[in-house]
């Protein structure tokens, strides 16, 4: 008989040690150790897929040279942003874990992808809503298919006695926290309960082939709830954010083994569902009728998209001794640094100004060609002069006040110039990326950010 086995995991981060501690060693919070059944006396496993499909896979070792190349066979979606992020479309056999904020619409994005695959059976499954608040769901969405079944459960063997006889070609989990294996004796949503049943559904998908999404919880620090492993056993990690207070929602990718981990996919929440965004750029710019300072338009890129952005700035006599630097959607360290360039190489006074800078539509961006709309944006406000309208802006300051260039310039100017933008200006370090193309676009190569003064102000 095997013996009962326990050990003691920190719910904060997952680390497993064989005795409790006061402070966990590796993420130094107190008291968050608890013991865990991690073996139970329970017979062995029979969640064997032997029989599940016709190919007989058999582990053998073989030399790299013998495999031969198969072509990548993927199964597009109806949903162009979601084929975006996953590279091209879900990949058989993959992993993919989805996680967000409660409410931001993670069940209804999945829930109305597997109601658009009409030709292949899909099941989904629910250990958060019963089925009559699916039902609800999909009738407001207004879809209807005859090959999307649901089960309602939260054990992992009734799970796959059901998938065994039903035999889907793609399962949605909703969501894996709520799981629970009977081989582990803890609750659902512990550290062990999660690993254990992501385990289960790994094994599952690698041996038949089919295509599992795991909806997540997160925690209050926005990291993913359950142990840091979980991250690491799945094929994709995709992040659903957005503001709740704005229509629009960002599905990001932070892993994934089948594509790029730069891609971005942008919806709009409506009253039927989600509803994939195929031009960004307009309403990420607002559309206003008369000139105000402190608003620049950048021209960014996003995983393989090319966006424009405004970036809106505002500086103010400072009332109080220590002036405020307050950013919405952008680093905070990014912008002092700009501030620092300004006081060294340009002369501006920031010194005793409040700076508040917000980047419009709620998104946040990291790209650092953002930089010379931030700075031209702060300028205008400073000297309370707005800039011309259908001027854009695609450059990296460097400490030193000069303008750097970017990468795959030809993409921005393009997208520029599709949204009707007179003008780029440009650092000029990028002639050399420049293809030769004639855009009918004015593109304006600049250097420092003094001569980019000049030339707007």
């Amino acid at each position: 008989m095997s013996k009962v086995k326990t050990s003691f995991f920190c719910q904060h981060c997952g680390y497993e040690s064989v005795k409790w501690a006061g402070q966990c060693p590796s993420c130094s919070q107190w008291n968050t150790f608890v013991e865990e059944l991690v073996q139970k006396d329970n017979g062995k496993n029979d969640n064997s897929w032997k029989d599940y499909s016709d190919d007989k896979r058999t582990s053998k070792t073989i030399a790299l040279h013998e495999i031969k190349n198969s072509e990548e066979k993927r199964l597009p979606t109806s949903d162009a942003e979601l084929n975006r992020v996953l590279g091209g479309g879900i990949v058989p056999g993959s992993l993919v874990l989805v996680a967000g904020e409660p409410g931001i619409g993670k069940s209804t994005l999945f829930l109305q992808n597997g109601l658009w695959l009409k030709d292949i059976p899909v099941l989904y499954i629910s250990g958060e809503e019963s089925e009559q608040q699916i039902k609800m769901r999909a009738d407001r969405l207004g879809l209807k298919n005859d090959n999307f079944y649901l089960l309602t459960e939260t054990s992992t063997q009734t799970i796959f006695q059901e998938i065994k006889k039903l035999k889907p070609q793609l399962v949605i989990v909703d969501s894996i926290q709520t799981l629970q294996t009977p081989f582990i004796d803890s609750s659902p949503g512990s550290v062990s309960q999660i690993r254990e049943c992501a385990a289960e559904f790994q094994r599952f998908a690698k041996e038949t082939n089919t295509p599992v999404f795991l909806i997540g919880h997160i925690t209050k620090d926005g990291s993913i709830a359950g142990p840091k492993i979980l991250e690491h056993m799945v094929d994709t990690v995709l992040q659903f954010e957005g503001d709740r207070h704005y229509a629009y929602r960002i599905l990001r990718t932070l892993k994934n083994r089948f594509g790029s981990t730069a891609e971005l996919g942008i919806y709009e929440m409506t009253d039927t569902g989600m509803r994939g965004v195929l031009n960004p750029s307009e309403i990420l710019i607002t559309q206003k009728e008369e000139q105000l300072s402190g608003i620049a338009i950048a021209a960014t890129i996003e995983g393989m998209r090319p966006l424009l952005i405004e970036t809106q700035a505002l500086v103010t006599q400072s009332v109080y001794g220590t002036p405020q630097r307050t950013v919405t959607g952008f680093d905070l360290r990014r912008l002092q640094l700009l501030l620092a360039v300004l006081e060294k190489r340009g002369g501006f006074h920031f010194g005793m100004k409040d700076v508040f800078l917000n980047i419009a539509g709620g998104i946040k961006v990291e790209d650092p060609s953002i930089d010379l709309a931030v700075l031209c944006a702060l300028l205008s406000s400073y000297e309370d002069v707005p800039l011309p309208q259908q001027v854009c802006f695609a450059g990296e300051i460097g400490l030193s006040g000069e303008i750097r260039a970017v990468n795959r310039i030809d993409q921005r100017i393009a997208e520029a110039e599709k949204l009707g933008f007179e003008k780029i200006i440009v650092s000029k370090y990028n002639q050399k990326g420049l293809s030769k193309q004639k855009f009918n676009i004015e593109v304006v190569m600049m250097g420092r950010v003094e001569e980019v003064y000049r030339y707007l102000f």
